[in-house]
């Protein structure tokens, strides 16, 4: 069973940053695909970007699927602290949203909630002045 657990986030002025981390409970979660989603009131969960998991060291793969903020996000992972990230810059009051980090096993990368079998716990980004 993997568990994620996420930090960061929180409340910023527009054009501000933040980052938001996802951390998976064992080395398994290096074999995972991890995708960021957002659901702002009233909307439905949409994702953000994927990362795929290191593909006998060929790197990870980042698909982005969200074209309002694909130029303003950085996703990466850091295996060795079962970490993937996401830094988001100049954000706008259109981002704000609870953030989600999600994982599933394989290659493939989705933009779909429903393939993913495991969920972070929701972080709030709040973009106000």
């Amino acid at each position: 069973q993997l568990q994620l657990v996420q930090s960061g986030g929180g409340s910023v002025q527009p054009g501000g940053s933040l980052s938001v981390s996802c951390v998976g409970s064992g080395p398994i979660f290096n074999y995972h695909a991890i995708a960021w989603f957002r659901q702002a009131p009233g909307k439905e969960r949409e994702g953000v970007a994927c990362i795929g998991h290191d593909d006998r060291g060929r790197g990870a793969r980042v698909a982005h699927y969200n074209d309002f903020i694909k130029g303003r996000i950085t996703v990466s992972r850091d295996n060795t602290k079962n970490t993937v990230y996401l830094q988001m810059n100049s954000l706008k009051p259109e981002d704000t949203a609870v953030y989600y980090c999600a994982a599933k096993s394989g290659l493939s990368l989705y933009a779909t909630a429903s393939a993913y079998g495991y969920w972070g716990q929701g972080t709030q980004v709040t973009v106000s002045s």
